[in-house]
């Protein structure tokens, strides 16, 4: 059996605009909308992946990890599925 393989990337870049006078607050942390991010928005981004993955017949997916951190990467395999002959 043969096994072919591509990449498709798609990237995110989340960013914050912070006006100068929070950044003058001693109780203002920079690196909220980060934990933001990661708690509620990418969560909600990779279940709708999946399950718009997942709605397709004969194709599966999975988390598959090369040593990255899941904050920097995530990278999704997709398989399609041959009946045998």
């Amino acid at each position: 059996m043969q096994s072919k393989e591509h990449s498709f990337l798609l990237r995110f870049s989340v960013r914050a605009a912070i006006p100068d006078a929070l950044l003058d607050d001693d109780d203002f942390e920079e690196e909220a909308y980060l934990a933001e991010w990661e708690r509620a928005l990418k969560p909600a981004v990779l279940r709708a992946v999946f399950q718009a993955l997942r709605a397709v017949p004969d194709w599966s997916s999975h988390v598959r990890n090369r040593g990255i951190a899941s904050e920097d990467e995530i990278e999704v395999v997709l398989e399609r599925t041959y009946p045998t002959m």
